[in-house]
């Protein structure tokens, strides 16, 4: 079986069927859906980010999400350090407050203290959402609190609605503003079943992905006040985050995104019932035992490397890709991988999947005989 990443990708590559995630055309299949429908919108390109494209569709965003603004942004990073700059900045504090696992802790290189001299406050528990008795257990003052919904890292769990509102109303009284990381919002909105504008209601910032769920080439767009939006623009410029055209990222997206949003209800529904069909089977743990969102955490009672051998194995004979990454747990001779259920799963039936879930897990329990 193979070792190497290129020869696993390879071997990905090779796969007609695969579970996680949503289907990824080619560059050239992109590109092309992407000048048909320039030809059919008859679009013209932005320049510096001024432009119908995409002032309509920042304008689309920001009445999606019940703010007054918003401006598209080359990435997620770019738009949660503006923000974070721009609160500190009005409060007179560099100091915030984010979740232990959040995406600026533990995939940023420390930027918001290496670009911008911002001190980052740990609130909350790494292994669920944040709640309003965390914020109070936070004695330090606090410029701004990011909220993640859901929380990746600890399998897209979601407070409940009384949850986030109480969150929200802790935040109000403390006069605390709320940044929410909505990378995964979209994701999000079919287990509180309510509009997107009402979910974000009490926030006063938030940042939404445009490739995460949504599938577009890359970006991002952080709403809010309109005067919070105009400080961003200029933080935009002193990122070099204005491009001489942002188009191709607003097409890629805007092409797809109705289509996207409304099939995350199948998606959620898809994964609660793959859930169902996996719970009992002997060394497998679902994080949340029932989803929340499209996404659940698998935990194997095996190490990293006997699960990737097994998964490699039935797609080398099955021509099934059934995960992606997986990586050791902190529980010794235990592992766990991100499932995404996406469009690709929408189409297998749980009679298709979950026997080779089964040998998935025989097989690495085999150890050296995989």
């Amino acid at each position: 079986m193979p070792a190497t990443a290129l020869a696993r990708s390879q071997l990905r590559q090779s796969c007609h069927t695969l579970y996680p995630g949503w289907t990824s055309p080619s560059p050239a299949e992109e590109f092309r859906a992407m000048a048909d429908w320039c030809a059919q919108q008859q679009i013209e390109a932005d320049r510096y980010g001024s432009g119908a494209l995409i002032e309509e569709f920042e304008a689309k965003l920001a009445s999606l999400l019940g703010k007054p603004a918003a401006v598209f942004l080359p990435s997620g990073v770019m738009a949660q350090l503006i923000a974070m700059q721009i609160w500190a900045e009005r409060r007179g504090l560099r100091r915030f407050g984010q979740h232990p696992t959040s995406h600026l802790a533990l995939h940023e290189e420390e930027a918001h203290a290496a670009l911008l001299g911002l001190h980052a406050v740990p609130v909350g528990h790494r292994l669920r959402p944040l709640e309003a008795k965390d914020l109070a257990a936070c004695q330090q003052p606090l410029a701004s609190l990011i909220v993640e919904l859901p929380i990746r890292h600890a399998g897209g769990q979601l407070p409940s609605w009384d949850a986030l509102q109480a969150l929200k109303a802790a935040a109000a009284e403390r006069g605390l503003p709320l940044h929410l990381d909505g990378a995964r919002l979209w994701e999000s909105q079919p287990f509180y079943a309510r509009p997107h504008a009402e979910i974000v209601a009490g926030f006063t910032s938030v940042y939404v992905s445009l490739y995460k769920g949504i599938g577009g080439l890359a970006g991002a767009v952080l709403a809010g006040e309109a005067d919070f939006i105009a400080q961003a623009r200029l933080w935009q410029r002193r990122f070099g985050g204005t491009l001489v055209q942002q188009s191709p990222y607003i097409v890629s997206a805007a092409l797809r995104f109705d289509t996207r949003l409304a099939q995350m209800d199948a998606c959620y529904r898809r994964a609660i019932m793959l859930a169902e069909g996996l719970q009992g089977m002997a060394g497998l743990r679902i994080n949340p035992a029932t989803p929340q969102t499209n996404m659940c955490h698998l935990y194997f009672d095996a190490p990293a490397a006997r699960v990737l051998a097994a998964r490699d194995q039935i797609a080398g004979s099955d021509g099934h890709w059934l995960l992606g990454a997986v990586q050791d747990a902190e529980v010794p001779g235990w592992s766990y991988s991100e499932l995404v259920v996406g469009d690709q799963l929408l189409a297998l039936p749980n009679e298709v999947v979950l026997p080779r879930f089964a040998r998935l897990l025989a097989l690495a329990q085999q150890g050296e005989n995989v």
